[in-house]
């Protein structure tokens, strides 16, 4: 069986050694690049071409602005983040530049694999604490009323959650691609949220 090949970069050597002891102690999993900074995680992407990324968010050059330059070099590599950080807009914005997954430090080997099988099978994997801080942000702030959208705001809608393009959407309501732009900017504006990624998230948690 091929190994899962694996990228981890984060500053805290201590930790990364850690991580990266626990993994290579799976039988699946191989570590194939370490580093401690967003240009090593873009060279491990050109050089290794992992199928996981993991970066932590705090490092030098930011974790969250490696997540394009990794998925530039190698868009195969699904990049999961590993991190102290509870702030939802974090987890946010890293799922809107791509990454698959958030994960919280503090988490076991198990639960790591865990993450790591779910993001490689195409799957978001959310640490529970978050996700609850995701449905407690709705809840207490703009939640999505599907009341408050058309018919076809809807379809949309649930197209976003899944993840689809605007191009994708076109094509499957047989609209325009400039016509989808338009509903989804109404769409925001009605759901009182800044992008869609945060629209996507609320917007399941009320399925």
């Amino acid at each position: 069986m091929t190994s899962i090949t694996i990228g981890v970069v984060d500053d805290h050597p201590l930790f990364r050694e850690g991580v990266t002891r626990s993994l290579s102690e799976i039988s699946d999993f191989s570590v194939v690049g370490e580093g401690a900074s967003s240009e090593d995680a873009a060279m491990i992407a050109s050089n290794s071409r992992p199928d996981i990324m993991l970066l932590d968010v705090s490092m030098p050059g930011g974790g969250l602005s490696a997540i394009g330059d990794v998925l530039t070099r190698c868009p195969t590599t699904k990049v999961l983040m590993l991190t102290v950080s509870e702030e939802v807009d974090t987890l946010l914005t890293a799922l809107q530049r791509g990454a698959m997954g958030y994960v919280l430090k503090g988490v076991g080997s198990r639960g790591l694999a865990e993450a790591i099988q779910t993001v490689l099978s195409g799957s978001r994997y959310i640490s529970p604490t978050m996700s609850t801080k995701v449905m407690e942000s709705s809840l207490h702030g703009s939640a999505p009323d599907k009341n408050n959208l058309t018919p076809r705001e809807r379809e949309v809608m649930d197209l976003v959650s899944q993840g689809l393009s605007n191009k994708h959407i076109g094509l499957r309501l047989n609209l325009q691609e400039k016509t989808v732009k338009h509903h989804m900017t109404q769409i925001l504006s009605k759901l009182g949220v800044s992008n869609r990624t945060e629209a996507a998230l609320q917007w399941r948690e009320r399925q």
